[in-house]
């Protein structure tokens, strides 16, 4: 290292500023640790600087430039280090910004949500962005400290986390209570009701850091493209199922319509004896609904009153042997049949 270089060293000791690579961070800290009395700190309009030490806030200091000095900043001297003869006092330097930050991205899997019109579970994705204000710098400089999160990445990825888990848990919530159809989530029909229950329930994780979620922007609820196919399918059959009355009278008229598409179609061969099948299957299917459907409509209709019984026979054993006589002659009873019914009247001789 040459002399300009050293020089050029001491000189940066002298200054301390937020970097120029970290104008953008919420929170930035100063990379040294023991700091020279008489130094010059620089915070910038949109930001404050916090002294901590041993997990504790300090003091703080607001925009302008500052002489760091205990006889115009008192609280300077609870950090000054004995053995350097008061020259030097140690301390961790946060520039925290005050300034509403908008566009952090977010998303990831929300997991299996239940559509509430077809039951089904669907894998959901949520993407979008929020804008994040530090309302209290002291608070937030103390839960990363503890946390371990000093860096404006590690504090980033952590909130982001907790604004995905609100997310999921709002997200599963609104489709229980509200009973919203997953397609009209999707589409982004209820956008703003979800914003707004997003926000309210951040509220409560970030108060404790000193943070409030401004607003929320290009917030999207999605699911894969054959999730949606078949969502939209079943969503279509359990409609026309309502119309139709129930799902039997839909069912049934489904099978109808294949049949009905098999006769038109017609044709020989074996794409003909397929389509004679599913004609077949198709009136069958017709079949058993309707045969369903008359025995519901059976047992739901008030019994009838009985039949009378049917007069006795009144005629002799003679007179009945002559007639299953002729009935054996005409063909219609059997030679066993005849004389089972023979040996029964001649009983009664």
């Amino acid at each position: 290292m040459g002399i300009f270089d050293s020089i050029k060293g001491e000189a940066q000791r002298n200054f301390i500023a937020r970097a120029d690579s970290a104008k953008g961070e919420i929170v930035y800290k100063y990379p040294e640790k023991n700091v020279r009395m008489k130094t010059q700190l620089t915070v910038d309009a949109d930001e404050v600087a916090l002294f901590v030490k041993d997990g504790k806030v300090e003091g703080k200091l607001g925009p302008g430039r500052h002489t760091l000095d205990t006889n115009n900043i008192p609280f300077l001297s609870r950090l000054l280090e004995g053995f350097t003869g008061g020259n030097m006092f140690m301390a961790e330097i946060f520039f925290v910004s005050n300034r509403e930050h908008t566009g952090v991205k977010f998303g990831g899997p929300i997991g299996d949500v239940r559509d509430p019109e077809t039951g089904l579970g669907i894998g959901t994705m949520v993407y979008g962005d929020f804008s994040i204000r530090v309302t209290e710098p002291e608070k937030l400089v103390v839960g990363l400290v503890g946390m371990g999160r000093a860096s404006n990445e590690e504090f980033l990825g952590w909130f982001k986390g907790q604004v995905l888990k609100v997310t999921r848990d709002r997200t599963a919530e609104l489709l229980v209570k509200k009973k919203w159809p997953l397609l009209d989530v999707t589409s982004g029909a209820y956008v703003e009701e979800m914003e707004q229950e997003i926000l309210a329930g951040l509220k409560p994780h970030v108060d404790s850091y000193g943070l409030t979620i401004v607003r929320m922007g290009n917030f999207v609820v999605s699911i894969k493209p054959e999730d949606e196919i078949t969502l939209k399918k079943l969503s279509k059959d359990v409609a026309y199922s309502r119309l139709a009355g129930g799902f039997q009278q839909y069912a049934q008229g489904q099978a109808m319509l294949g049949a009905s598409e098999g006769m038109a179609k017609g044709g020989g061969g074996s794409d003909g004896a397929m389509q004679g099948m599913g004609m077949g299957m198709g009136f069958g299917m017709a079949q058993m609904f309707a045969n369903q459907q008359n025995q519901q409509q059976q047992q739901q209709r008030p019994a009838e009153p009985a039949q009378a019984a049917a007069p006795a026979d009144t005629r002799s054993p003679a007179q009945r042997l002559k007639e299953i006589k002729e009935l054996k002659d005409a063909g219609v009873l059997s030679d066993e049949e005849y004389n089972a019914k023979r040996a029964e009247l001649m009983k009664l001789l």
